[in-house]
């Protein structure tokens, strides 16, 4: 049985609008997926509501599974919410 060739994810959600602004997919080309996250990364150095992830997977579609709250507006809301539950004593 053939092992499946790892593909390449770049995922970028902003939380402070909730949504994921970027999905690119580099393939198996690990070289190109590494040097734009490098960039993408730096770009965006300042802003800490900027959560950028490089992904390995068989398909885009097991990434939607297995990082949904990026594709379904969860990760927004538990940001939200952790903002009214941290709330000082």
């Amino acid at each position: 049985m053939a092992k499946a060739k790892i593909q390449h994810f770049l995922l970028v959600f902003d939380h402070s609008s909730g949504e994921l602004v970027d999905v690119s997919d580099f393939g198996h080309d690990s070289d190109a997926a590494l040097v734009a996250y490098a960039r993408c990364e730096e770009t965006h150095a300042s802003n800490p509501s900027m959560d950028i992830l490089l992904v390995g997977s068989d398909s885009l579609e097991t990434v939607k599974a297995t990082h949904a709250n990026y594709f379904d507006g969860s990760a927004a809301v538990s940001r939200l919410l952790s903002r009214f539950t941290s709330v000082d004593a």
